[in-house]
């Protein structure tokens, strides 16, 4: 469990990103911080592993506070995946895998061989192992990079809008990628995206972000989508101007959900042994 208690942060330039925040994180969940740009989510999440400390309140994983961890064992021993996959060109992505479990004292062929099998498990052929980052395409990368966070079997993963550069259809890949490894290694995932579709996607619990990192609303996407806290969120979560209000169409390959505009955003299909709904 990670837990902020009335955290604040504010940079040298004068700008504060965070205000009196406070917020609990249940172990083994996906939470998304979630909202625009200069919000504070990134800031908040680098609080977790202290790449920001703020000037007062307190963070606790497991209720140990993380200012009592020192700072690169604290980072070593937590998942980092960031936007561009801050892969290191020089290195091979097998030992882009390593690194952390080698820092850590595994041996250099132990850490190799590990990296090979997490290389298969986000996805990728282990013979990618050889190439070196500039050799891969972009999804490729941001997969490398989950494989490299998770080398070290970390219980907590921080993901920081890991797949805002890829194109469309390798993000929706990316993502059911997450939903899967999550599935399987159940561990603590602290999310950030400015795309409230991704947050409904991945979180079980989603936190909207106002300036400041003032929390607008938390909870499921089932619970904000059913009853938003204020226009606000209703705003940016799409519930103004009809985009989430769809009715079925029927046409003569099926039926479809439409918006108020008439755009489709699924199609109803049959179940086995029954109709369609």
């Amino acid at each position: 469990m990670i837990e902020y208690r009335a955290v604040h942060k504010e940079y040298p330039d004068g700008t504060v990103a965070v205000v009196d925040f406070s917020l609990v994180i249940p172990a083994r969940r996906t939470t998304v911080f979630v909202g625009s740009s200069g919000c504070g989510k990134t800031t908040l999440l680098r609080m977790i592993n202290r790449m920001v400390d703020p000037e007062s309140g307190t963070i606790l994983i497991d209720g140990e506070d993380v200012r009592q961890t020192n700072p690169v064992r604290l980072r070593r021993s937590i998942g980092y995946v960031m936007q561009n996959g801050g892969l290191m060109p020089h290195l091979t992505v097998r030992d882009n895998v390593a690194t952390v479990p080698v820092l850590n004292g595994v041996s250099r062929s132990q850490a190799r061989l590990r990296a090979g099998e997490l290389l298969e498990l986000v996805g990728l052929d282990p013979d990618l192992g050889s190439r070196y980052p500039a050799q891969l395409s972009g999804g490729q990368q941001q997969r490398v990079g989950v494989a490299r966070a998770l080398a070290s079997d970390p219980n907590i993963l921080l993901m920081d809008e890991p797949f805002a550069a890829v194109d469309p259809i390798v993000r929706a890949d990316l993502q059911r990628e997450t939903m899967r490894l999550q599935q399987e290694l159940d561990k603590t995932v602290v999310f950030v995206t400015h795309d409230i579709d991704e947050a409904f996607l991945l979180g079980d619990q989603v936190v909207i972000l106002r300036q400041g990192a003032d929390v607008a609303q938390l909870g499921s996407p089932s619970e904000i989508i059913e009853a938003p806290a204020d226009d606000f969120v209703r705003q940016f979560v799409g519930l103004d101007g009809g985009r989430r209000s769809l009715r079925a169409k029927h046409t003569p390959d099926g039926t479809v959900l439409v918006d108020e505009a008439g755009r489709a955003h699924a199609r109803l299909i049959d179940e086995p042994g029954g109709s369609t709904p």
